[in-house]
């Protein structure tokens, strides 16, 4: 083996790393998120629970966050919740931050 392969093996191995730990912060983001939401639509926990299973479902739609956006901002409309886009996308930063740092943190 060449210093060169190592060096390969270790950059593969640290991509596959980064990319669990980002699939696995925006799958608790978006948990974190649907919790958000049903607080505002004043779910029970049966239902806070199944709808925030329903928005990491929803991150599988298509690429990029724009469809757990439209999930939750069309729910919260449905449900007549005073809320603006902008205010979602706040939350999705917010809720970003905070399943990272719960990650980060967790034994």
């Amino acid at each position: 083996m060449t210093t060169f392969d190592d060096r390969e093996r270790a950059f593969e191995a640290k991509f596959a790393r980064d990319e669990e730990m980002l699939f696995r912060v925006v799958a608790r983001r978006n948990r974190l998120l649907g919790q958000w939401a049903a607080g505002l639509m004043k779910l029970t926990p049966e239902e806070t629970e199944a709808y925030a299973k329903a928005v990491v479902q929803a991150e599988f739609e298509e690429a990029g966050d724009e469809d757990v956006v439209r999930k939750l901002y069309g729910d919260l409309i449905a449900a007549n919740v005073d809320v603006d886009e902008s205010a979602v996308r706040k939350a999705l930063d917010e809720q970003t931050v905070e399943a990272r740092r719960q990650l980060i943190e967790a034994p």
